[in-house]
C-alpha cells in the first residue's frame, strides 16, 4: 500500500504527511490518522529525509501490515476455537450441572475476550515502535 501526500510538519524522525482523504476513511476505527478537511494526516518515518512542503510517497510496509492483521484478526479467532474445545472437553468434566455446549461457549468468548485485552496491549506497544510506522519513501516534488 502506498499514499501521496504533502509534508505537513517533521518532528526529529518522523514526519506528518497530510495525504488524500478516501471513502474508506471515514469507516475506520484505528484512529491512527488525523481526519481533517485537506486530508488525512498520518506519521511516517521520514527515511527520505523530506522537508515541509514536499510532495512525497509514503509506503506501509507489508510485513507490518501482515504481523498486524495475523495479530487482529488471526489470534483471536484461533483463541476462539481452543476457548470453546477447552470449555467443553475439559470444564465439562468438572462441571457437570450445564450443558457442555453451554460452556464450550462460554469458554471460547472468554478466551476472545481476554485475548482482545492482551491484543490491545500488544498494538499499543507496536505503534510507539518506528519500524512498524508507514515510511516517507521517495520525494516527489522539491519545496518551490
Amino acid at each position: 500500500m502506498e499514499e501521496i501526500g504533502v509534508v505537513k510538519s517533521i518532528d526529529g524522525v518522523i514526519a506528518k504527511v497530510v495525504v488524500e482523504r478516501k471513502s474508506i476513511c471515514d469507516k475506520c476505527t484505528e484512529g491512527k490518522c488525523l481526519l481533517t478537511e485537506g486530508g488525512a494526516i498520518i506519521e511516517a518515518f521520514n527515511q527520505a529525509k523530506a522537508k515541509e512542503g514536499q510532495r512525497v510517497r509514503v509506503v506501509f510496509r507489508p510485513y507490518s501490515y501482515l504481523k498486524g492483521s495475523i495479530l487482529i484478526y488471526g489470534i483471536p479467532a484461533l483463541a476462539l476455537i481452543i476457548g470453546a474445545i477447552i470449555g467443553r472437553e475439559i470444564l465439562s468434566k468438572f462441571i457437570n450441572t450445564l450443558d457442555p455446549d453451554l460452556l464450550s461457549a462460554i469458554g471460547g468468548f472468554s478466551l476472545l475476550i481476554i485475548t482482545f485485552a492482551i491484543v490491545r496491549v500488544i498494538t499499543r506497544r507496536m505503534e510507539k515502535k518506528v519500524e512498524y510506522k508507514p515510511v516517507v519513501e521517495e520525494i516527489l516534488e522539491q519545496k518551490q
